[in-house]
């Protein structure tokens, strides 16, 4: 038996707008965000692709993004499970931060 792995990044954030480095900060998806996850669903499912699990992150950006593609594919009944090990890269004191004003540093 083999299985299609479906890869799926976080829409838009609020922080990738501020341009700041979020890592496990849990911030929520932008407006842009969320048409850009109902967009991913409507491309994984025109190509025929129908998950059966859901891994995902602990932070809502990952969850929401999730939860809104699979509501374009009709499978927001599927199992999901979470674990903190899919979360973002920690990135320490520089979470907050400007990238720019960071990367001039």
């Amino acid at each position: 038996m083999t299985y299609d792995l479906i890869l799926l990044r976080h829409g838009h954030s609020v922080w990738n707008e501020k341009n700041l480095f979020t890592g496990w900060v849990d911030v929520d998806l932008t407006e842009q965000g969320k048409l850009e996850a109902a967009r991913a669903g409507e491309l994984i499912a025109a190509s025929g692709l129908a998950p059966h699990i859901l891994y995902t992150s602990m932070l809502k950006r990952a969850i929401n993004t999730a939860h809104i593609a699979l509501d374009q594919m009709d499978r927001n009944w599927i199992e999901t499970k979470r674990s903190w090990r899919l979360n973002e890269r920690h990135y320490g004191a520089l979470q907050g931060l400007d990238k720019s004003e960071t990367q001039q540093k």
